[in-house]
């Protein structure tokens, strides 16, 4: 990693900043393909997330299993124009489901207000459209959670795992090189987005989209069940490409004191 000093946190939204554990937007891709006649898992619905919104969609539909009850229920595979139809309906879907599950994660504002107060710039990124922040920004604002700058999936030609997103944040927040900016995320293909900005990277554990849980159903498993999650989480992310991974962005000024430090 380069040790050029930091500048700027980038960090994802669900899973990684607000609703821990990446519930509304995981129950809405399963509900979309359900309407078509097609159950698709929580782990189908979740394996994609942190791509924009339509090419999530897309992803789900060209895996395999998913494509095989596809054809059984219509006679024929997926199309374009089914993954429109979908997205169309997914974002009014969306939308609701954002008001009830955009809480703020325990710990950041305290970790973003510390990382301000040492000099840092808060920039953002989702998979989300505009039109879907609409909804979170104002509610996360309103539980001490404001970045300085927000990129949305439709902000970029290209959603991630393409870095554009990274660079636009950083673009809007005046900062550079890529290695003084921290990208911090719950996904591997924002892990891998930040590596492909030439960024050091941070992936979440507990609070994002691998574990899948809400704060009340991870504390109910025994230590051994929740290390054991962590570790295979960890793993993935390393394989990833994550420089650092944490139990979530409560846990990063403990770390950002260690990277200075280096």
């Amino acid at each position: 990693m380069n040790r050029t000093p930091l500048q700027a946190v980038v960090l994802d939204w669900a899973g990684t900043t607000v609703d821990f554990g990446s519930r509304a937007p995981a129950q809405v891709f399963v509900e979309i393909f359900r309407a078509r006649g097609v159950e698709i898992t929580n782990e189908e619905s979740r394996e994609p997330m942190g791509m924009s919104k339509i090419a999530h969609i897309q992803a789900v539909t060209e895996m395999p299993r998913v494509a095989a009850l596809w054809e059984q229920t219509h006679g024929r595979r997926p199309t374009a124009a089914d993954v429109q139809s979908m997205y169309d309906d997914f974002l009014p879907m969306q939308r609701e489901a954002l008001r009830t599950g955009s809480d703020v994660i325990p710990g950041v504002p305290d970790a973003i207000e510390w990382c301000r107060q040492r000099g840092l710039k808060i920039g953002s990124s989702t998979g989300y459209t505009q039109a879907l922040m609409e909804v979170v920004s104002p509610l996360a604002s309103q539980q001490g959670y404001a970045p300085d700058a927000l990129v949305c999936s439709d902000d970029v030609r290209q959603g991630r795992p393409a870095p554009f997103m990274n660079f636009r944040a950083a673009e809007l927040l005046g900062v550079f090189p890529m290695s003084a900016v921290l990208v911090v995320d719950d996904t591997t293909v924002g892990i891998e987005a930040g590596r492909h900005a030439g960024s050091p990277t941070v992936a979440v554990t507990d609070t994002g989209n691998l574990m899948g849980l809400t704060a009340e159903q991870l504390a109910a498993l025994d230590e051994s069940e929740q290390q054991q999650r962590r570790e295979a989480i960890r793993q993935k992310f390393i394989a990833a490409g994550a420089d650092f991974v944490i139990p979530s962005v409560a846990q990063l000024p403990e770390l950002i004191e260690q990277i200075l430090s280096c």
